[in-house]
């Protein structure tokens, strides 16, 4: 007999497919109904809602910890994929300055609830962020809204049009002789940030960056990502040095990565420390 979540996915393909009027407009009505669901109080004391496992403390706990660590020796944190502020909301609660880019119109409502529910305010940019501003395709939703055509199965038949340009275009020399934190989950999309972000890689003091980078996870049929080795070659070539973003913290080096990129090796973690 098919799963609960088999049958649901294949219900999902149809509408998609043959009705994606109707799967629009389901998935709209779902998140603004979503946005009225319980606001709950997290570990750290702040308000949140949009997703149970952050409010309860149950999601990222290592790059969480390690998120919050970083915090205490910033100035300011910018979020690239913010989703619905989890991040964000870590940074506000300790007092540090953010920047949230965010292009998905569900995402933005949960991210702009969580931010004045708790009577805070920073700056929101919904935009999404590339190697050149233009306009993109954007799909899938939620969590899982990615660049990529095909990331976790998703239809290309579920997608929005989202404006972008980039990190450099956009903040320009704002950061200059400011201690920055970027945080980075763009589902597949990490190359084409940080190839837009050439000026801010360079500013003094240089950034850290916590970017996810997946080998396998979400790929198109479930190929290895193939700006794996290019992706990690800018960092390095920009003077960084990469760990893993968990307890283990682990040295990355690109013989790891070229290795993994060939299927000779694999690299275990998807987030990683750039410092």
């Amino acid at each position: 007999m098919a799963s609960n979540f088999s049958v649901k996915k294949t219900v999902w393909y149809l509408l998609d497919h043959y009705f994606p009027g109707m799967a629009f407009s389901y998935r709209r009505w779902r998140e603004q109904n979503a946005l009225n669901s319980k606001t709950d109080i997290t570990p750290w004391g702040f308000k949140f809602s949009g997703n149970s496992n952050m409010a309860k403390g149950e999601f990222e706990q290592e790059e969480t910890n390690i998120t919050r660590n970083l915090l205490k020796d910033v100035d300011v944190m910018v979020n690239v994929g913010a989703n619905i502020g989890y991040y964000c909301l870590h940074a506000l609660s300790m007092g540090k300055e953010v920047i949230a880019f965010e292009p998905i119109q569900s995402n933005l409502e949960f991210l702009c609830k969580n931010v004045v529910d708790n009577g805070w305010s920073c700056e929101i940019l919904p935009l999404a962020l590339s190697n050149k501003p233009g306009i993109l395709k954007i799909y899938g939703g939620g969590t899982g809204a990615s660049l990529v055509k095909g990331w976790a199965g998703t239809s290309e038949n579920y997608f929005t049009f989202v404006p972008c340009s980039t990190l450099d275009t956009i903040l320009q020399d704002r950061l200059k002789g400011k201690k920055v934190l970027f945080v980075v989950d763009v589902e597949g999309a990490e190359q084409l940030v940080l190839e837009g972000s050439t000026k801010i890689l360079q500013n003094d003091p240089k950034p850290n960056w916590l970017i996810e980078i997946v080998t396998t996870q979400h790929q198109p049929n479930g190929m290895v990502n193939p700006n794996l080795t290019s992706t990690f070659e800018l960092m390095f070539n920009a003077g960084y040095q990469a760990v893993t973003a968990d307890n283990e913290m682990r040295s990355i080096t690109l013989d790891d990565v070229t290795s993994t990129q060939n299927k000779s090796k694999v690299i275990s973690a998807y987030n990683f420390l750039f410092s």
